[in-house]
C-alpha cells in the first residue's frame, strides 16, 4: 500500500533555470544525432517533405530544418518548447516517434545556444517562440522570448499553408571560432555536413524507400542507405524470427561476398563506419532506426563476421523494456530476450561466415539462391517456447508430396520429433559451450547427405528446373548448405 504523505509538510524544490538547461547540453547528443531527432517531430507532425539547410557565415553559420506538416498554434508551440512536454510512460500514438518531450530541446541545446521555432497551422497566424540560453542565465528562469532572428523565415511559412521551422543560431559545438576568410574551417564544416546527410539516409531510410518522406540537403534529395543490400544478388535472408508474442520480428541477412556486388555497390553497403564496424543487430522503432551496426554485447566484432546484419523492428510500446534512452541512439535488450536473440544471431554469424570463407569456393557463390531455409522453426504457444519442423522446408515439402507415402504417418513422425526437442539442454549446452555446438552429420557417413541431394535435385529436374537452378535451390536448404562439395557428383 502506497504511504500518503499529504499530512507532511512540503517544500518546492524547482531546478535552477540557468543550471538545468546548461546541463540539458551535455545529455551526449553529435550533431547528426541531433538533427535527426528534429527530423523525428517533422515525420509525427505528418510532414511530406523535410528540407534541412545552412548558411555559412563562419562563427555566425546558422542551421534550418524546415517541413511541411501540420504546423502548430501558439499554445501548442508553448508545449512543444516546454522542457518535458511528454510523460514517458503515457501511451503515446502507434506512430508517434518521441518519448520524453525533451528530443527538440535537448537536441538544439546541444548544439546552439539560441533556438528558434516558428510554426503555421491551417486557420491560425503562424507564431514563434526563442529560447535563448544566456539570457536564461541572466535572469534565471524559463521564459521563452518572443523573437525570430530573419523575417525571412516567416514570410516563407507565410506563403505555404501549414509547417514549421527549427532555427539554430549561436552554433557554439560546431562553428565557435570560425571564419569565413579561412578556407580549412570550410572544408571542416562541409566534412561534418556530409557525415550528418549520410546518418539522415540510414536512420530515415525505410521511410525514404517507402515514400513516405522526402528530405532534402541544401535543396538536394537524400539518398536511402539500406544495411541489407536488398534486392542484390547472392543476399541470403533468414525467416522471420516473432519475439515477445509477435511484437518484435527479427530477420537476419548475410550480405554478398564481395565476388557478387559491383565495386559501386560494395563501397556503398560499407556504410558511414566501414564493414567491420555496420556488423550486427539494426534496431528499429516504428520503422526509425534507432541503432546501426552493434551485437549488443553478445558478441565482438570480427572481419569474418562482416557480413552478418540483423534487423529488429519494436514497436513504440516497448520504449521502456528496451530502455530507449532520450537520444534515440541508444537501446537495450530486456534479459529475458537476450538468450534468444544470442541463438538468432549464432545462426545468422555462421552462415556470414561460410560465406566470408568461399566455403565450396566457386559452387557456393555460383548457387546462392535468393532465400536461406532453416529446418526448424520456433513458435510462442501459452507465452512459452517450441520448436517444430518447417514444413515448408523444400526436402520435408518433397517427401510430404510423394503419392505412395502415408502423410499421416509421416505428420505424426514429426509431431512427435517437435515435442521431444531438448530445448532446455541444447540452451544451457549453447550458453556454456557454444564453440563445441557440432554442425548436422559432423563426424559420421555423409551418405545420407548425397542420396538427399539427389533426390531432392531428381525431383526439381523432373519439375522444370534447369540444372544449376536445382543445384542453387539445394545449396540454400539447410543443413545441404554445409556441404556444398557433394554438389556436382550428383549429376
Amino acid at each position: 500500500m502506497e504511504k500518503d504523505y499529504t499530512s507532511f509538510e512540503t517544500i518546492v524544490a524547482e531546478p535552477e533555470a540557468s543550471s538545468m538547461i546548461e546541463t540539458f547540453r551535455a545529455i551526449g547528443y553529435n550533431l547528426e544525432t541531433a538533427v535527426a531527432d528534429v527530423v523525428d517531430n517533422s515525420i509525427s507532425a505528418s510532414a511530406k517533405n523535410v528540407w534541412i539547410d545552412f548558411n555559412w557565415e563562419g562563427d555566425k553559420t546558422y542551421l534550418t530544418v524546415r517541413d511541411d506538416g501540420s504546423g502548430m498554434n501558439n499554445e501548442e508551440l508553448v508545449q512543444a518548447l516546454r522542457p518535458g512536454s511528454k510523460n514517458p510512460l503515457e501511451e503515446r500514438n502507434l506512430k508517434d516517434l518521441g518519448r520524453f518531450g525533451l528530443g527538440l530541446k535537448t537536441a538544439s541545446f546541444s548544439q546552439c545556444r539560441q533556438l528558434t521555432v516558428l510554426s503555421h497551422k491551417q486557420q491560425y497566424n503562424p507564431v514563434f517562440w526563442t529560447w535563448n540560453l544566456d539570457f536564461v542565465n541572466k535572469i534565471g528562469e524559463w521564459r521563452l522570448i518572443k523573437y525570430t532572428p530573419n523575417d525571412e523565415h516567416l514570410k516563407q511559412l507565410q506563403s505555404t499553408s501549414s509547417g514549421t521551422i527549427v532555427i539554430w543560431n549561436q552554433l557554439d559545438r560546431i562553428v565557435k571560432g570560425t571564419s569565413t576568410e579561412n578556407p580549412e574551417n570550410l572544408d571542416k564544416f562541409l566534412e561534418t555536413m556530409e557525415i550528418v546527410k549520410r546518418h539522415l539516409g540510414m536512420v530515415f531510410h525505410r521511410f525514404i524507400e517507402q515514400n513516405k518522406i522526402n528530405l532534402y540537403f541544401q535543396q538536394r534529395k537524400i539518398d536511402a542507405w539500406n544495411p541489407f543490400l536488398l534486392g542484390e544478388k547472392g543476399l541470403q535472408p533468414f525467416p522471420d524470427e516473432p519475439l515477445s508474442n509477435g511484437l518484435v520480428i527479427l530477420k537476419g541477412f548475410v550480405l554478398p561476398h564481395k565476388s557478387k556486388i559491383s565495386e559501386e555497390t560494395y563501397k556503398k553497403a560499407e556504410g558511414p563506419k566501414g564493414w567491420n564496424e555496420q556488423q550486427g543487430f539494426y534496431i528499429y522503432r516504428n520503422e526509425r532506426l534507432l541503432v546501426a551496426g552493434d551485437w549488443l554485447g553478445m558478441f565482438r566484432k570480427e572481419e569474418h563476421y562482416k557480413l552478418a546484419r540483423i534487423q529488429i523492428d519494436l514497436p513504440n510500446s516497448l520504449d521502456k523494456e528496451w530502455q530507449i534512452d532520450i537520444k534515440k541512439s541508444v537501446a537495450r535488450p530486456p534479459f529475458g530476450l537476450k538468450n534468444q536473440l544470442r541463438q538468432i544471431a549464432g545462426k545468422v554469424r555462421s552462415q556470414a561466415v561460410e560465406v566470408y570463407r568461399h566455403k565450396g569456393k566457386i559452387l557456393q557463390r555460383k548457387y546462392s539462391s535468393e532465400e536461406f531455409y532453416t529446418l526448424w522453426n520456433e513458435k510462442i504457444r501459452h507465452g512459452k517456447r517450441f520448436y517444430e519442423i518447417n514444413q515448408e522446408h523444400p526436402f520435408i515439402k518433397n517427401i510430404l508430396s510423394k503419392g505412395d507415402i502415408e502423410k499421416k504417418d509421416i505428420a505424426t513422425l514429426l509431431k512427435f520429433i517437435e515435442e521431444t526437442v531438448p530445448v532446455s539442454l541444447i540452451t544451457i549446452r549453447e550458453s556454456e559451450q557454444p564453440e563445441i555446438q557440432g554442425q548436422p552429420f559432423e563426424g559420421i557417413d555423409h551418405e545420407p547427405i548425397r542420396v538427399a541431394m539427389k533426390q531432392m535435385y531428381n525431383s526439381l529436374i523432373a519439375k522444370g528446373r534447369t540444372d544449376d537452378q536445382a543445384k542453387g535451390m539445394i545449396l540454400s536448404i539447410e543443413p545441404f548448405n554445409i556441404y556444398p562439395q557433394y554438389i556436382d557428383s550428383i549429376n
